[in-house]
């Protein structure tokens, strides 16, 4: 089976620790941590001149943060934004506020971890707490620039985008990423929370996304489209294997990512039973017994 295909957009040029203007009121400083979850690094963004904020400060490495503090000279640092509790995003968050003394924002709702035998993502930044929780809807202003926070739940139940409103703009974390899909992992992950989110940032029609990992999106209404897409047809896939007599994720994820390295099985089964959760939830199917890897389904 074939999912749907995403346009995804892989080719970035850079230097680890070096600050590059990206647009008028964007610059970017990557971190020298690429990984299978985070591609080539840690994006970071500041945002404005000399009254600025930085977006997902990312890991607290001597190297990096350096790296900021040079970016950074001469300015002042009014808010570091945090789009979520992950360790690629917020662990730089605190030292670096203390550094330029600012307080960090980040939503108020804390990512709890995803309990698995199988690593998922980078991993959780347990200890990470704002310093003030933002709202859906919330502006942040500077001189010249005026960041909203936009509510994502789904890689995260506490997940926040930043659009830039001066440049139409979105800094979208691990929500909307160019070179991958996000992994979406129950119960903080949330499948239905994550298809909504996508429509709620695809009705603002940004000219250009962000994301934290790998360069920008600059068509992102087909991008989103297909994103959600993507999804969808998994589930389509979920309801054929269902048809076809495989109750279970662990019969369904071979059938399903049959062209895909087996070494990846065990992670696409996480994005699996986020689906069955959805599909569930929104009665296309039924669950025996408790909601988990080893339950059966079927079709309603």
């Amino acid at each position: 089976m074939m999912a749907v295909a995403i346009p995804f957009v892989r080719d970035i040029k850079f230097d680890y620790g070096r600050v590059e203007q990206v647009s008028p009121l964007i610059r970017r400083v990557i971190a020298n941590n690429p990984g299978p979850f985070t591609f080539t690094g840690t994006g970071v963004y500041i945002i404005g001149h000399g009254d600025v904020c930085v977006i997902d400060p990312g890991p607290d490495l001597p190297d990096h943060f350096e790296a900021l503090k040079q970016a950074l000279e001469g300015e002042t640092v009014s808010h570091v934004l945090v789009t979520h509790s992950h360790l690629d995003h917020s662990p730089l968050a605190h030292p670096l506020a203390r550094w330029a003394g600012c307080s960090v924002l980040a939503s108020g709702e804390i990512t709890p971890p995803t309990q698995s035998e199988v690593r998922l993502e980078a991993g959780y930044d347990t200890r990470f707490r704002p310093d003030s929780a933002l709202n859906d809807g919330t502006l942040i202003e500077g001189d010249g620039w005026t960041i909203e926070a936009i509510a994502t739940p789904g890689h995260t139940s506490g997940h926040m985008c930043y659009a830039l409103l001066e440049e139409n703009c979105l800094f979208s974390g691990d929500h909307i990423m160019g070179w991958s899909t996000t992994v979406i992992s129950p119960p903080d992950g949330d499948m239905d929370a994550y298809l909504t989110s996508l429509e709620k940032i695809a009705i603002r029609e940004f000219t250009t996304i962000w994301p934290t990992h790998g360069p920008p999106i600059t068509d992102p209404a087909p991008f989103v489209a297909a994103y959600r897409d993507h999804r969808l047809d998994r589930e389509d896939q979920i309801l054929a294997c269902l048809a076809s007599g495989h109750t279970k994720v662990k019969d369904m994820v071979p059938v399903m990512y049959a062209a895909v390295d087996q070494r990846l099985w065990p992670a696409a089964s996480h994005s699996v039973m986020a689906h069955m959760s959805r599909l569930v939830k929104i009665g296309r199917i039924a669950c025996d017994g408790e909601l988990n890897m080893e339950a059966s389904f079927q079709l309603v």
